[in-house]
């Protein structure tokens, strides 16, 4: 027996800052949906549903970025949307407004019918700037949730010190004027060495020795200030 080829689809960050979304639906999805964005500091989330906001929902709500409106979603809320969430009970409502999308070009996601959205969410794991994204095409969320709880127990927070503590030494790395070549090996080495190691126990102590030993005679002196918040 022939089974179609599941959709592929292309992976992409995408950048919500600035920009206005809709989201259709405050219950349990819709919260979490709030919430995932409010992290990405969008200009506004406008936030429509027939019912009363939940506690947590209406707590939210308070922040300045989200508008709360009790009512049904009529078209006109498209407008000026760069990306629109339906996420209400109403397979009609969630999928009126995907048909809508499609004809405005506008990016939409369905909670319950991902063949007529144009995008879908990934399950998430976010340690200080690394972000991880796992998804399964549709096919089976409960892999996903399983994937992602494996990846949280190997990506801990030692991960998100190294970046921070990369993300420091870079431009101290460009200021020197040194050769792309030569920046390109030190930043290997740096990637290669035990200090993701030295930071997930905790030997601080340790990470400094391996810095003065790999970084240039210049940029030692700059040691303890890379990590002076690391606990």
């Amino acid at each position: 027996m022939l089974y179609p080829n599941s959709m592929t689809y292309y992976p992409i960050s995408l950048k919500v800052e600035n920009q206005k979304c809709l989201l259709v639906g405050a219950g349990e999805v819709g919260l979490r949906k709030l919430k995932s964005l409010l992290h990405c500091h969008p200009t506004e989330i406008k936030v429509i549903d027939t019912c009363d906001p939940s506690p947590e929902m209406r707590r939210i709500g308070e922040n300045p970025r989200v508008i709360f409106e009790k009512r049904a979603f009529i078209p006109s809320d498209l407008d000026e949307k760069f990306v629109v969430f339906a996420c209400t009970s109403n397979q009609v409502v969630n999928r009126q407004i995907a048909d809508l999308c499609q004809q405005k070009n506008i990016l939409c996601n369905i909670a319950d019918y991902p063949e007529g959205s144009n995008f879908i969410v990934p399950s998430v794991i976010r340690q200080g700037d690394l972000t991880l994204t796992v998804s399964t095409g549709g096919n089976s969320p409960a892999f996903t949730k399983k994937i992602r709880r494996d990846l949280q127990n190997i990506f801990g927070d030692h991960y998100a010190k190294f970046l921070t503590l990369m993300g420091r030494l870079r431009p101290l790395v460009l200021d020197l004027g040194k050769e792309t070549s030569e920046n390109t090996a030190l930043f290997r080495h740096l990637v290669a060495s035990p200090i993701l190691d030295e930071l997930e126990a905790g030997n601080i102590s340790r990470v400094h020795e391996l810095l003065a030993e790999i970084l240039p005679e210049e940029l030692v002196p700059h040691i303890p200030e890379l990590t002076d918040d690391f606990v």
